[in-house]
């Protein structure tokens, strides 16, 4: 290496975006148990050092991972109507998480403050504010339609890749939980895009109702 040399030009010609495709396609193969760096270092036949160049930490790579994942978000061709374009997104961003293995586990476990997680918070808190919501109301009203996606898409995909069978209804065989005996069938159905419109459609009834200041 000459002296005016960069350094990066020794670390294989890899870049940031390359580092998390592999993660990424890691992700898909094995789930998120099965990401490291070591693994992605393995795929891109490098050092490990090479990888934590670009990635730095484990914690870092996760953050990258999940935005990439939020970058698959169409935010175009929107309706126009607040409360539908609300609905569509959370849409778009269950959809997104779905196309991933273990999708929402990597999402839900960061608070990236990065290019495309921006960017649809963005157009989803537009949205909320152009409803009429004041200021808190729509943050945390934005949030809300996250824990519902990422919480709803998390059990879907852990049912997905588990071979247990749900075990609520011999849980309760016995007795003593008159309520959750009625309506056990119900906890343990599987009918996700259902629930999923269900919940959706409380939150933005809720929002529709709502007095600025009085969520």
């Amino acid at each position: 290496m000459t002296k005016n040399q960069p350094r990066t030009s020794t670390r294989t010609g890899l870049d940031p975006d390359t580092v998390v495709r592999a993660a990424l396609e890691l992700l898909d193969e094995k789930g998120a148990d099965g990401v490291s760096l070591r693994g992605i270092a393995e795929r891109l036949g490098v050092r490990m050092n090479t990888v934590l160049w670009h990635a730095k930490t484990k914690a870092r790579l996760l953050e990258l991972m999940a935005d990439a994942i939020l970058a698959g978000i169409p935010l175009t061709d929107l309706p126009e109507p607040w409360d539908e374009r609300v609905a569509e997104l959370a849409r778009r961003y269950r959809r997104c998480l779905l196309d991933h293995r273990d999708g929402a586990v990597v999402v839900a476990g960061t608070y990236a403050a990065e290019p495309a997680t921006l960017a649809f918070a963005e157009v989803a808190v537009t949205a909320l504010l152009d409803g009429g919501l004041d200021e808190r109301q729509a943050a945390w009203a934005f949030w809300t339609v996250q824990y519902l996606v990422l919480g709803l898409t998390q059990e879907e995909q852990a049912l997905a890749a588990s071979a247990d069978e749900h075990t609520l209804a011999r849980a309760l065989a016995p007795g003593g939980h008159p309520a959750l005996s009625r309506v056990a069938p119900h906890l343990e159905d599987a009918s996700f895009d259902e629930r999923f419109e269900f919940g959706l459609s409380l939150v933005l009834q809720s929002l529709r109702t709502a007095p600025p200041g009085r969520t």
